[in-house]
């Protein structure tokens, strides 16, 4: 049987992380788990739902979205990772859709 529209929970951006997702990777563990995640590639790059994916391990990722963004954001700022917008590096204060993570490169 089907419910109603109105009875269904809403589905977006930030279902699925539940208030003990977040304490857990409260006070910095978010950006020490993507800069971990980062130095295992071996200088690939990775995207935000490749990060989530094995953050999470197999449970419900999309909730991770939107903090992974934050981090990153910051992690750029300060110059511990830069994020690729179609392979160049992009301004982390100024991009939007598709965007990869990887560590800066020390040539």
């Amino acid at each position: 049987m089907k419910r109603p529209l109105a009875a269904r929970p809403r589905m977006g951006h930030g279902m699925g992380m539940t208030q003990s997702d977040s304490k857990a990777l409260a006070g910095g563990a978010l950006d020490d788990a993507i800069l971990a995640l980062l130095a295992k590639t071996g200088g690939k790059t990775l995207s935000a739902p490749e990060i989530a994916h094995a953050i999470t391990d197999g449970a419900d990722w999309h909730g991770l979205l939107v903090p992974i963004r934050r981090s990153a954001v910051a992690l750029a700022q300060a110059g511990r990772l830069v994020i690729y917008r179609k392979g160049k590096p992009a301004d982390p204060n100024d991009f939007r859709g598709v965007y990869r993570l990887g560590l800066p490169r020390h040539d």
